[in-house]
């Protein structure tokens, strides 16, 4: 699980999927921005991540417990 302290770290680029597998292994997608947070709702995060080459996404509060740090 992401914490939002962790999301907000710049120095942590490789997220790993804790269930989905591919023929390498485990899923894991790069950093591809700065967090976004709310200063109204504190508990809110949006960290835009890449996997392959056209697949973007957004790990927030709702899927974070399903990614963890490489």
């Amino acid at each position: 699980m992401i914490t939002k302290e962790q999301a907000i770290n710049k120095h942590n680029h490789y997220f790993t999927h804790v269930s989905f597998k591919n023929s390498m292994g485990k899923v894991r997608c790069r950093r591809n921005g700065k967090t976004k947070t709310w200063v109204r709702s504190p508990e809110r995060f949006r960290i835009p991540v890449k996997y392959g080459i056209y697949e973007y996404f957004y790990i927030d509060e709702t899927n974070a417990k399903d990614w963890e740090l490489s």
